[in-house]
């Protein structure tokens, strides 16, 4: 592969990628959808706590403008306007803190949860001329002059549909009574911000996309960007070797009582190890004492080296005692023959005898694969190894 390929950046991001990625603060932003959530907020806003506040306003204004005899004895202009600033903190308080936290909640949303305070602090670039002029007429300024003209254009239209559809109510505002007046009024605004709000969600859900597609294609990788994240996450190969190693400790350590009490260790050459032993006095045949694959296998061979324990590779016997006995129990009854001849021949070894490899003869019921599975074509697996 070329450097140039090896370069270009064609790969999508990986999942540890966006998580670097957003610890930075470069995550998915979608003003837009923010905007649109405020929006709505606040058209519910009006329709739930808007005839509240205008209650409050009219008992008022109505209370501004009377003036009567227990005015005369004792008028408190004060009290008047602590109701009035009362009623207009509590009426901005209904409204701002659930629009602080819809916006929070939106951005924390596209950012992964994550709150960067690194994006507060201040940077030479963003009052640069030279990168704004960049931002301005390079691509991000045209997607981004495209979304204003169609905000402008979609929302126009839907002001302009909803002034011409409300035209008539709009004329005869001027007849009735001031609470008739009032509240068509109170309904017109409210109509029209969800109307503008059902622009600005369509203008999010065009924008959402283009965010996303602008994300992926700035944080896309490269073959060599992907190798070494790859070599990143697994370790190097000094870390996987004292991982395995740490592993093969806790596994030595499993075993280490077991393998005090064996007579010898079958094996397949890596993957499986048996430690047997036969006492007459407490069982009828051969006990397996532990049994493992993989790394615990290592660690039984390298204590049966360290104990001088006779270790035997037989690859199909030993993965037939593995899938068939459980540790501490005696063997299949099936395996009695094959591993009496085993046995035979360690006894002769302990004797200081130097005897013929056994010939051992697995029944075809109990051929396993490394994964378990019976031999499908037992002569095909015949364990000439093990003759």
């Amino acid at each position: 592969m070329s450097e140039e390929t090896a370069g270009e950046k064609t790969f999508a991001p990986t999942e540890k990628r966006l998580a670097d990625a957003a610890k930075k603060g470069d995550v998915l932003r979608s003003k837009e959808s923010g905007t649109a959530a405020v929006m709505l907020l606040g058209g519910v806003w009006l329709v739930f706590a808007g005839p509240w506040l205008l209650e409050g306003l009219a008992g008022l204004m109505s209370e501004a403008f009377r003036f009567d005899a227990r005015d005369m004895n004792d008028y408190n202009v004060g009290l008047l306007m602590m109701e009035g600033l009362f009623l207009s903190v509590l009426a901005i308080l209904t409204l701002a803190v659930p629009v602080i936290l819809v916006t929070l909640l939106t951005q924390l949303g596209f950012g992964r949860g994550r709150w960067v305070g690194a994006n507060l602090a201040a940077k030479g670039s963003r009052i640069n001329p030279l990168s704004g002029l960049k931002r301005m007429f390079g691509p991000t300024g045209l997607i981004e002059m495209g979304k204003g003209l169609l905000k402008i254009v979609l929302l126009g239209a839907i002001a302009f549909a909803w002034w011409w559809s409300s035209i008539d109510m709009i004329i005869g505002l001027g007849r009735g009574s001031l609470s008739v007046q009032l509240g068509a009024a109170w309904d017109a605004i409210v109509s029209l911000v969800f109307a503008l709000s059902g622009g600005l969600v369509v203008i999010a859900m065009v924008d959402l996309p283009i965010m996303w597609l602008r994300q992926q294609k700035r944080l896309k990788m490269s073959h060599q960007e992907m190798r070494d994240e790859s070599k990143e996450s697994e370790g190097s190969p000094e870390m996987r070797s004292a991982r395995r190693q740490r592993q093969r400790d806790i596994a030595t350590g499993s075993v280490m009582g077991a393998m005090r009490e064996a007579q010898f260790v079958i094996t397949n050459p890596s993957h499986f190890a048996v430690a047997l032993t036969y006492d007459q006095t407490k069982a009828s045949a051969p006990i397996v004492l532990a049994k493992g694959r993989g790394d615990k296998a290592m660690a039984m061979k390298e204590l049966a080296r360290e104990m001088d324990l006779p270790t035997l590779e037989f690859p199909q016997l030993a993965r037939s005692v593995y899938f068939t006995t459980r540790e501490r129990q005696v063997i299949c009854e099936d395996l009695y023959g094959a591993i009496a001849s085993v046995l035979a021949y360690v006894l002769s070894l302990k004797r200081g005898e130097s005897p013929p490899r056994p010939q051992i003869d697995v029944p075809v019921a109990l051929r396993f694969d490394a994964e378990g599975r019976l031999a499908v074509n037992p002569a095909a697996t015949a364990p000439f190894s093990e003759r």
